[in-house]
């Protein structure tokens, strides 16, 4: 028998199967840890953000080179407890290996259910601390800390009771023998960063929270990495009788250098500051005339950025259409410059609206200074990033491929790198552009957060449309800027109409968390720029002169709102109906389709097909975008839509009527009349809009109907009614904007003494509900940062798990019901299934029982349609869900798109029958009017 001093080389970290269970590959712990300490090296060296690099650095006396030997140490010493018994005899061929080199256990205990008290993880954090506090004098407090990175390397931080329940059990974590084997691995990665001497002086080094949940994240990617066995081959099982492999830093580098070549993971960016030709700087990198200037807001916002010594949060206010994308991409270069940054995340409400912004995105990127030659990663967060042929043109099977770009000498391509890629590392691309819930979700507690928090604490992250976000999912904006405060993260929020209390909350949440004083005045001018920082809110001196736009208050009735258009666009001219439901959409649609011909309406609203919005979103942009040779403006047209025309979209119309709304959500609306410098019919030379969607214009209080109040707080849209200017009379744009929004959104008394009762319940209901969402939200919310004398133990204590399933985390960090999304599909006359016959090339059929052809499962994925609230609300969901469950189809089932999705199936004539319990709708799609439904 080997002594007890080489026993620690049997241990074993790794073991592959062939197809009839028997051991072929084994990998001992030993090089398992050498791997990952080595990876973590390199990722230090080479693709961890200097932002990041930086901020670990506060915490360490020896700044940069300290975080490398912790990142390192911590890496290989992360499974350091499967030297234990409780894990080693779960492959008896290699346990008996181990047996028979003096690591003792008993068979009997493979099949012992107290094993899953004590998984590997767990044991190692206790194994560290305690090793910690004896050989290098660390106080248990400090051991805590780096402990917890250990004991975390799966996804969650060890809890105090699972803690507390596995020490003294002796017969699953070992003694003796089994101490002695983990000393010397721990020994092992000790020698590796240069000796006791260098973690001694770490005994006094308090590690916070964001250091720990960084270096957390860098292990969990050092630990996959080096567990991928194409880049780190396993040995033969034959070598077990052979002499056990000893450590041998040579044929460690060798393994590091092959593999590290084959992942090929892409180099940072390394930002420019802004030169102080700032409308050279815009020329380069937009496309605009080459005699275009920088405007207004973009100087602005780059002045704001260079005025921070320390990089913070920077609010842009301005209207619609002023230029505050392209304002927040040339400050995060310069925010990126000072910071470290060396990549960007780019927030949006809505999957359409981050489709729209990914397009505007690359052009952006193949101009921007700095992108490493060869690859620059980029990727596109969101549920059906799989249907976006912008993203899907970087990426191909295996090793991703993209668009070349040519700065000077130095050629580069953006890629979806293939390691890079999924929900939980895509977000590590060094660009994206995804939906804002992906950055919600580094709000809440879920397995992988740290995977989260790497990703957004090395880039800049913009947010768009700031005050798209209800007071629910603001309780989680406002604890990511907390964090990312924390972290030392530039960011950019985005906003044409933000009240005055949220923005001091949106820079109060932020400030707390970076240690730095925000100027939160309740005026400030409009268009403006504020900051962290110490940056004085600074009003926009804008050459434009104000827009009056004349508000006319009609009857809500179709017969007035067909006379009231058919009145103005005698001469001609583009008209868009904007309604606050789906159901008073088509409803309005199906009227002036019949007074003014289906060729001259335009339906658009969230209840399409995937596909079908797409294709609409596209036409609304062909013809009534920006001026252009690619546009097809018609002479006579109406768009009769939902909240989609709201945000995000640069459409222009000669005449708008709209669905009275919130103050900030009607001026956006306004934001789409009279947008751009264009020829207008002649009846239609100034902005006419009229507000409609009011139960009686001279009832007190004036009252909207009632769909528009079940969409928003009635409080709001009395407040709103209270300010609108008297009939006809004007709102001047940009100007006005504050003015209205800070009133409405204020404590002001508002409103006739005739409106007071109404006004007092309905604000009374709304701080209620507001309670209500602000407490519902505490339940899966993380807590702040804390002290430097806490550790993560605990961080994630009542959190919901994987969130791998987008539909799971929107749910948590968005208020309100959670709506169903179903694949629809068509009975093809038999029992059969095809693609739908509506839809471009459809009427396929489609593979029930055998493997469906990815292409296909595109094409059905891209049939994506969400319910109406009708059919998602609390009573009556359950009976939906079990009446689709029974569209259960192998082919759906083995395909990776469409797999645990639900189904729809229309018959022939495009309807289903949807019946289960208290469930029983008929639903009808209509290509031009999207889906209809009928309670039974």
């Amino acid at each position: 028998m080997r002594t007890a001093t080489t026993a620690w080389l049997s241990a074993w970290a790794k073991s592959t199967t062939d197809d009839h269970g028997a051991v072929t590959h084994w990998l001992p712990l030993h090089q398992h840890l050498a791997d990952a300490g080595g990876v973590a090296g390199l990722l230090v060296d080479t693709w961890v953000s200097p932002q990041v690099i930086r901020r670990l650095a506060r915490d360490f006396p020896g700044g940069e080179e300290d975080v490398r030997a912790a990142a390192c140490w911590l890496a290989a010493t992360h499974d350091v407890a499967k030297a234990s018994p409780a894990f080693s005899v779960q492959v008896p061929v290699l346990a008996d290996l181990m047996r028979s080199n003096g690591l003792r256990t008993s068979p009997l205990l493979r099949h012992d259910p107290a094993r899953r008290s004590a998984p590997h993880a767990l044991v190692g954090h206790d194994v560290v601390a305690t090793w910690l506090v004896r050989e290098l004098g660390f106080t248990q407090e400090r051991a805590q800390q780096w402990a917890v990175v250990v004991g975390g390397h799966h996804g969650v931080p060890p809890a105090p009771m699972d803690l507390a329940a596995v020490r003294g059990r002796i017969e699953l974590i070992g003694a003796g023998e089994w101490d002695v084997a983990r000393e010397m691995l721990l020994g092992q990665a000790t020698e590796v960063v240069g000796g006791k001497a260098v973690l001694a002086r770490f005994a006094g080094v308090a590690l916070s929270r964001p250091s720990q949940a960084l270096l957390s994240a860098i292990v969990i990617l050092a630990d996959w990495i080096a567990s991928n066995t194409e880049l780190f081959p396993l040995l033969p099982i034959s070598t077990i009788e052979q002499p056990l492999p000893v450590p041998d830093e040579k044929v460690t580098a060798a393994r590091l250098a092959r593999a590290w070549a084959r992942l090929g993971l892409p180099s940072r960016w390394v930002p420019e500051q802004l030169h102080d030709d700032l409308d050279q700087v815009f020329r380069d990198r937009f496309d605009v005339p080459q005699d275009a200037s920088a405007r207004p807001v973009q100087v602005a916002a780059v002045a704001a950025a260079r005025a921070q010594e320390v990089a913070g949060l920077v609010v842009v206010e301005a209207p619609m259409g002023a230029g505050k994308t392209e304002a927040a991409l040339l400050a995060a270069e310069q925010l990126a410059a000072v910071s470290g940054a060396d990549g960007c995340f780019v927030a949006l409400p809505t999957q359409a609206t981050t489709d729209a912004m990914f397009g505007r995105i690359l052009p952006w990127l193949k101009r921007l200074p700095g992108l490493p030659a060869g690859a620059t990663s980029v990727y596109l967060a969101h549920g059906k990033a799989s249907l976006n042929d912008d993203f899907q043109g970087l990426v191909r099977a295996g090793r991703s491929v993209g668009v070349d770009i040519v700065d000077g000498c130095d050629t580069n391509s953006l890629v979806a790198h293939e390691w890079l890629f999924g929900r939980k590392k895509g977000a590590l691309a060094s660009f994206v552009v995804g939906t804002i819930d992906q950055v919600l979700f580094a709000g809440l507690k879920s397995r992988h957060l740290a995977l989260r928090h790497l990703a957004l604490a090395g880039k800049v992250v913009i947010i768009d449309e700031a005050h798209a976000y209800d007071v629910y999912m603001s309780q989680y904006l406002d604890r990511v800027l907390h964090w990312l405060g924390a972290y030392g993260v530039p960011v950019v929020l985005l906003s044409a109409t933000l009240p005055p209390s949220r923005r001091a909350a949106l820079l109060d949440a932020y400030a707390s968390g970076a240690d730095q004083q925000s100027e939160t005045p309740d005026v400030v001018g409009y268009p403006v720029v504020s900051g962290t920082g110490g940056i004085r809110p600074q009003p926009i001196a804008t050459i434009d002169e104000p827009t009056p736009v004349a508000l006319k208050r009609v009857d809500d009735d179709l017969d007035t709102l067909v006379t009231w258009l058919r009145a103005r666009l005698a001469g001609g001219g583009c008209a868009v109906v904007v309604r606050n439901t789906v159901g008073r959409v088509q409803e309005a649609a199906a009227r002036l389709e019949a007074e003014f011909g289906a060729d001259a309406v335009t339906v658009a609203h969230a209840q399409f097909l995937a596909c079908d919005r797409a294709a609409r979103d596209l036409d609304l942009l062909r013809c009534f975008g920006p001026p252009g040779p690619a546009r097809e403006r018609p002479p006579l047209h109406i768009v009769v839509a939902s909240q989609v025309v709201e945000q995000s979209l640069d459409v222009d119309f000669d005449l708008m009527v709209t669905d009275l709304a919130p103050i900030d959500l009607l001026l956006q609306r306004l934001g789409r009349l009279h947008r751009h410098d264009r020829e207008r019919p002649v009846l239609l030379q100034e902005p006419v809009c009229a507000v409609v969607g009011v139960q009686e214009w001279n009832d007190a209080p004036v009252r909207a109907v009632p769909g528009s109040r079940r969409v928003y707080e009635e409080h709001l849209l009395l407040r709103t009614a209270a300010v609108l200017p008297a009939d006809g009379a004007a709102v001047a744009l940009p100007n006005d904007i504050p003015t209205l929004v800070s009133q409405v959104y204020g404590d002001e008394v508002l409103g006739p003494p005739t409106w007071q009762a109404a006004m007092t319940q309905a604000r009374e209901a709304a701080d209620n509900a507001t309670r209500d969402r602000i407490a519902n939200a505490q339940s899966f919310l993380l807590a702040k940062v804390g002290k430097d004398t806490e550790s993560l133990v605990d961080w994630l204590r009542g959190g919901i798990g994987d969130v791998d399933d987008d539909h799971k985390g929107m749910a948590r960090v968005r208020d309100g019901e959670e709506s169903l999304e179903v694949l629809v599909v068509q009975r093809d006359g038999t029992d059969g299934l095809r693609t739908p016959d509506w839809i471009p090339d459809g009427g396929v059929p489609i593979p029930v029982d055998l493997a469906m052809p990815a292409e296909q499962a595109r094409v059905i994925a891209s049939c994506a349609l969400r319910l109406p609230y009708a059919l998602c609300h609390r009573a009556v969901v359950a009976d939906v869900i079990s009446a689709l469950e029974v569209n259960q189809f192998t082919s759906f089932q083995q395909s990776p798109q469409l797999a645990g999705q639900l189904v729809l199936v229309f018959d022939e004539d495009r309807s289903a029958l949807i019946h289960h319990g208290t469930a029983c709708f008929t639903l009808t799609y209509d290509p031009r009017r999207g889906l209809l439904h009928e309670r039974g």
